[in-house]
């Protein structure tokens, strides 16, 4: 069955916009738990924008939550990682002048330096992910340096289906999703876990969700921002219930 790791990077910006002790972003992964959640989504950024590292060593000793560290390809990072030993790491791009992270990552650039970042995260027990775009280079590389996991980039597939008015039968939102796809079933072909994410909310995961033989769609901002309106627990469980219902009907 479809797995949903909730991102909740957006409660600690909102802790930081006043550079307070609230909202508690380990209060908020108990309660995406409770809501349904298989797993927990941070990105410790090298500017530590939003999430810190009290937060990650937090969610490490008071839960029992499966936790994915998305963090920077860097000494500081892998570190960190093979101290805490998250479930999982996912090496993804950053800049600091960007808002979010607006790419996948770059691994044909750099093959051999993320190839010994995997080995060291491997050689610490942590299942080793890359946030890539739905490029057949870039998933070819990801196979060479030894990931387990690929996400792909969902967002270019979530931009054409809003300026589509969500209409997913427009040939613009077709031809992401092929994209998406495809990139899904080279992944699966070389071995690895097929997962995605980016700018997924609860008008466009469904076709995502149902696409063959991806295991984890992780989100975030949708969630936060509903969580506003209906809290935490329930914003979860109405996306579990989409996720499952397009794998039900796919």
């Amino acid at each position: 069955m479809i797995e949903l790791g909730v991102n909740i990077d957006h409660v600690a910006t909102i802790r930081q916009a006043r550079r307070t002790y609230e909202p508690d972003p380990v209060w908020a992964a108990v309660e995406a738990h409770l809501g349904g959640a298989d797993g927990i989504t941070v990105h410790l950024r090298e500017d530590r924008r939003h999430i810190q590292d009290a937060d990650v060593r937090k969610l490490r000793d008071l839960t029992q939550i499966k936790l994915n560290l998305e963090m920077a390809a860097t000494d500081e990072m892998v570190g960190i990682a093979c101290e805490l030993k998250p479930e999982m790491a996912m090496l993804v791009p950053e800049g600091r002048q960007e808002v979010t992270t607006e790419g996948g990552l770059d691994i044909v650039g750099q093959e051999r330096r993320l190839a010994d970042i995997v080995v060291r995260l491997h050689d610490a027990g942590i299942v080793t992910s890359t946030f890539i775009d739905a490029d057949p280079a870039q998933v070819d590389a990801a196979a060479r340096i030894g990931v387990q996991v690929c996400e792909v980039h969902t967002g270019p597939y979530a931009h054409a289906f809003h300026a589509a008015g969500r209409d997913v039968e427009r040939p613009a939102v077709q031809a992401e999703l092929l994209r998406v796809a495809s990139a899904g079933q080279q992944i699966r072909g070389l071995g690895m876990r097929f997962n995605a994410g980016h700018a997924l909310n609860y008008y466009n995961v469904q076709p995502i969700a149902a696409l063959p033989g991806i295991r984890e769609l992780h989100i975030g901002h949708a969630i936060i921002s509903r969580s506003i309106f209906v809290g935490l627990r329930e914003a979860v469980s109405e996306m579990k219930r989409l996720m499952r219902e397009a794998v039900s009907l796919s």
